[in-house]
């Protein structure tokens, strides 16, 4: 449920494929600190996929032009001839309500499989775990939620 740029300039260095995780850098960040991202099975597939696109570069997903991430514009082209009549920030949103109205796991996880802050400046000073292995279980879940058969997906407003 990562942002799109975040996603595009991805790179193989920050891919822990044993471990399942993913490390994005502070620098490619909205809030501009480094967040752990817990890759479901599918993720790890398409990422050994994925390998076929290397080009040399390190980007998980190169564009045309030698060392640059696909184009948001390539990427949102694609979305439309697959058929979704969404924008990419959408899948985001997507998640968020699957989250909210499919299953149990706190908003707090949630959030923080989205990179949110969550709660006030408080209860974020006290909270500091970043909830990994829970967001870690909602991941599988939402991975097998996308994989399920078309008529069982219910689409959302």
């Amino acid at each position: 449920v990562a942002r799109s740029g975040e996603v595009r300039e991805a790179r193989w260095s920050e891919i822990d494929l044993a471990a399942t995780v993913w490390e994005v850098p502070a620098d490619r960040m909205k809030m501009k600190r480094a967040h752990r991202v817990p890759l479901s099975a599918r993720a790890i597939a398409i990422l050994e996929a994925a390998k076929g696109l290397d080009d040399g570069s390190g980007l998980l997903f190169p564009g045309t032009k030698q060392g640059r991430p696909l184009s948001d514009m390539t990427l949102s082209k694609l979305v439309k001839e697959l058929g979704f009549d969404a924008d990419v920030h959408g899948f985001r949103t997507s998640f968020r309500t699957w989250a909210q109205e499919r299953t149990t796991f706190p908003r707090e996880v949630a959030e923080a499989a989205l990179a949110h802050l969550s709660g006030d400046a408080v209860e974020r000073a006290y909270a500091r775990s970043d909830v990994f292995e829970k967001r870690r279980g909602m991941m599988d879940r939402w991975a097998a939620f996308l994989s399920e058969k078309s008529e069982k997906v219910t689409r959302i407003g």
